[in-house]
């Protein structure tokens, strides 16, 4: 699976969410949406235009925007 994580260093939850998956193993890029215009648009563009982060974008298809360890494991762990 290819998971792509858009965040920033400043954030809290995205300091959590990376946490929760290095602890459950699971491999992801980190997208600094700081230091990269284009990934700040994909982020915002992945989010309904929204600028919240993280957002976690999987090879599904599917998005979770500032989502709970809860979630996280629901979708990652099966």
């Amino acid at each position: 699976m290819t998971l792509r994580m858009y965040g920033t260093a400043w954030c809290g939850d995205c300091h959590r969410a990376k946490a929760w998956l290095d602890g459950a193993n699971i491999s992801y890029e980190f997208l600094d949406i700081e230091s990269d215009d284009a990934l700040r648009d994909r982020a915002v563009a992945l989010n309904d235009g929204f600028q919240r982060v993280p957002v976690l974008e999987f090879d599904d298809g599917s998005v979770l925007v500032e989502p709970t360890n809860e979630q996280l494991a629901a979708k990652l762990v099966s």
